[in-house]
């Protein structure tokens, strides 16, 4: 009985640790129905040094809202950005994790009829740029249907840190 109770031990904290759910989540009306769904992550296939396939699977309270997947991401930092393009749903953002590197790039996206899509193409940024507090993505307050895009690069032996206005409507 032992044996038995011992293996099923094993067995059941092997497919904890094969799925490791964040703690972090956020809310948000992603679907814009006039409710708050809660969005949080799930860590598949990924070990401490970053081996396996690293997928983060997005999912949501309600159950309607497909989840999505972002691939190599070792978990992450989820961000509710309001409503970026004026649809009156909220826009998501992902800060996926990584075991090396300070380069990450940060993801924005939008639910549409298709399900989730790109809001804009992933931006470089570097945890200087995080430090200093300097968001990778906002809504252009004196244009409308554009978002300022802060991003980081490497420029002259120095990370580069510089903002732009981009039309996403």
């Amino acid at each position: 009985m032992r044996t038995i109770s011992t293996l099923a031990f094993i067995f059941c904290s092997s497919l904890f640790m094969a799925q490791i759910t964040s703690e972090k989540g956020v809310l948000g009306d992603f679907d814009g129905n006039g409710t708050k769904e809660y969005a949080y992550t799930k860590v598949s296939d990924c070990n401490d040094d970053c081996d396996g396939q690293c997928e983060t699977t997005i999912y949501f309270s309600d159950k309607k809202i497909k989840p999505f997947i972002i691939s190599p991401a070792y978990d992450g930092a989820l961000y509710n950005l309001g409503d970026l393009n004026d649809d009156g749903k909220d826009e998501m953002g992902f800060y996926p994790g990584w075991c090396t590197s300070c380069w990450h790039p940060f993801y924005a996206y939008t639910l549409s009829e298709a399900g989730w899509k790109p809001l804009v193409p992933p931006i470089s940024t570097h945890c200087n740029q995080w430090e200093d507090e300097k968001f990778p993505i906002k809504k252009d307050p004196k244009k409308k249907g554009y978002v300022i895009i802060t991003s980081s690069k490497w420029e002259n032996d120095n990370i580069k840190v510089s903002s732009k206005s981009l039309k996403i409507n």
